[in-house]
């Protein structure tokens, strides 16, 4: 029996690598600059429509057309700014540039409200980071920095972990494996101002991480509890996944982001070892069609949803590591890989087309809550592309995609 399964698995990965090889031999397959151009058509018509700057959208709801807009305060709340960014980045409209200012203004709060929960990174990094990488503006960068400092608050020096969410009491302390995404906005203060102290923060975390919440197999739990007196591990929860030991999807996707930009700017060899292999997990347990369901263990029905963010985070990650790699066979692995990947995203069973105003469909929010199944999402959205212009910049032979 184990026989059968090592070589099911070799079968796979084998599978999966000729399918990546394959659009390797057409670069024409996936036109990133043309795809970019029309979503930032399509964003711009989106922006003109949106005349509450202090909303932001977050989900379009089955059989609707037009995006469900929340607060500032909403964990969402930084990647339609960002996506805005992205669409002036690689178009040069000034009216795109324009939206993004007044999108990304409000989210200027969360830098100086007392932490509530560890999505500040997404929040800031993804509006204000990219804003400020564009513009150079000193005023981004100064609520950068403040927004870094009141992430560390949530820092717990005894677990070594940022605290995720404080609001849920039944778990001490506990860290998401989410979390690994909003260290790169700690990465980023450290080196501009803020401190070798927040580098340190992010390191312990993503070390604390590494050790507990990725399990030995390379997949990971949604959710570690600590015990917040002793620093301790408790135990791994699914939380927005189908079960505790379960691979949810999106999950291992932030893994494989979050620990090879922790490894390209801490240098920790073991940040990287763990960001191949929880990619490699990924790639080797990827249905036919070649997009992830929601959780890779859910039961699979007629019913059963994909994951699209899932997708477009992992290629991020994947272009990433192609970045940091040494080794040429293997940089074009994971290259090749989410070549693949962005290319069935750009198919039109993916892209929204005329159908609503988002550029993806087919995310899946929060399954066990039944809530936004099967629906596009704006951090779909935002990370296709984001890896869509790493994608180019790559083939443009830029050094710094991001």
């Amino acid at each position: 029996m184990r026989f059968v399964k090592i070589f099911v698995s070799v079968i796979s990965i084998v599978l999966v690598l000729s399918s990546c090889a394959s659009f390797s031999k057409d670069k024409k397959t996936l036109d990133a600059s043309k795809i970019l151009m029309n979503s930032s058509i399509k964003i711009k018509e989106s922006a003109e429509r949106l005349s509450d700057t202090d909303h932001f959208p977050r989900f379009i709801p089955q059989d609707s057309t037009n995006w469900e807009c929340v607060s500032v305060g909403d964990w969402c709340s930084g990647f339609w700014p960002g996506a805005l960014w992205y669409a002036y980045e690689c178009s040069g409209d000034e009216n795109l540039r324009k939206q993004a200012e007044l999108f990304t203004a409000p989210i200027k709060e969360i830098a100086y409200t007392p932490a509530q929960d560890h999505d500040i990174g997404f929040q800031v990094y993804c509006s204000y980071g990219n804003g400020y990488r564009l513009t150079g503006n000193p005023e981004y960068k100064k609520i950068m920095l403040a927004a870094a400092d009141t992430l560390a608050t949530l820092y717990n020096p005894i677990v070594g972990s940022i605290h995720s969410w404080p609001s849920k009491k039944q778990y001490p302390h506990n860290t998401i494996i989410d979390n690994m995404m909003n260290l790169e906005l700690l990465f980023w203060a450290a080196k501009n101002g803020g401190g070798e102290r927040l580098k340190d923060i992010a390191v312990s975390h993503a070390e604390v991480t590494m050790n507990n919440i990725v399990r030995p197999d390379y997949s990971a739990f949604h959710l570690g509890s600590f015990d917040d007196k002793t620093g301790a591990f408790i135990e791994g929860k699914a939380h927005q996944g189908y079960a505790d030991n379960s691979m949810w999807a999106r999950g291992q996707a932030w893994g494989i982001y979050g620990f090879a930009f922790t490894y390209r700017e801490s240098g920790k060899k073991e940040f990287l070892e763990t960001s191949m292999k929880m990619a490699d997990k990924f790639l080797e347990r990827l249905p036919e069609d070649g997009i992830p369901y929601w959780d890779f263990d859910a039961p699979l029905t007629s019913e059963t949803p994909k994951d699209a963010s899932a997708a477009a985070v992992a290629a991020c990650g994947m272009l990433e590591l192609y970045k940091i790699i040494d080794d040429e066979v293997l940089r074009n692995k994971y290259k090749q890989a989410a070549i693949a990947l962005l290319e069935i995203l750009s198919s039109p069973k993916y892209l929204s087309g005329d159908t609503n105003q988002a550029i993806l469909l087919h995310s899946t929010g929060h399954k066990p809550k039944n809530s936004e199944i099967d629906v596009p999402i704006i951090y779909a959205d935002y990370y296709y592309l984001e890896a869509l212009l790493k994608l180019k910049k790559i083939e443009a032979g830029e050094v710094s995609v991001k």
